[in-house]
């Protein structure tokens, strides 16, 4: 049901900006380092929010790399402790078997 939400929030919000930029076609002038030109608003416009998008979504990829890194560590780290607490609880196991056939004898 997240998945859904999340769609139709971006087909409204893609919706939203489609209007906004077709509405302002007007030309600007786009300064940039080396010079400058007069460009649509329309394609000012889209281009920001196409590059808000990448960005986000190289953020949002960065992070799920990250995760997923951390939780292979800590899955590795969980599996370790737990080969230590079998051994140690197989070892108690092994000397209580010990004291009682001990006990047993005598």
């Amino acid at each position: 049901m997240k998945v859904q939400w999340a769609l139709i929030f971006g087909i409204l919000f893609a919706l939203i900006v489609a209007v906004f930029a077709v509405i302002n076609v007007d030309p600007v002038t786009v300064n940039y380092v080396f010079g400058e030109s007069e460009w649509p608003l329309i394609l000012v416009i889209l281009g920001s929010v196409l590059m808000g998008g990448l960005i986000v979504g190289l953020v949002g990829v960065f992070r799920v790399f990250a995760l997923q890194r951390k939780v292979r560590s800590l899955e590795k780290e969980n599996a370790a402790l737990k080969a230590g607490a079998d051994k140690e609880s197989a070892e108690a196991a092994a000397d209580s078997d010990e004291d009682y056939l001990k006990r047993d004898i005598h």
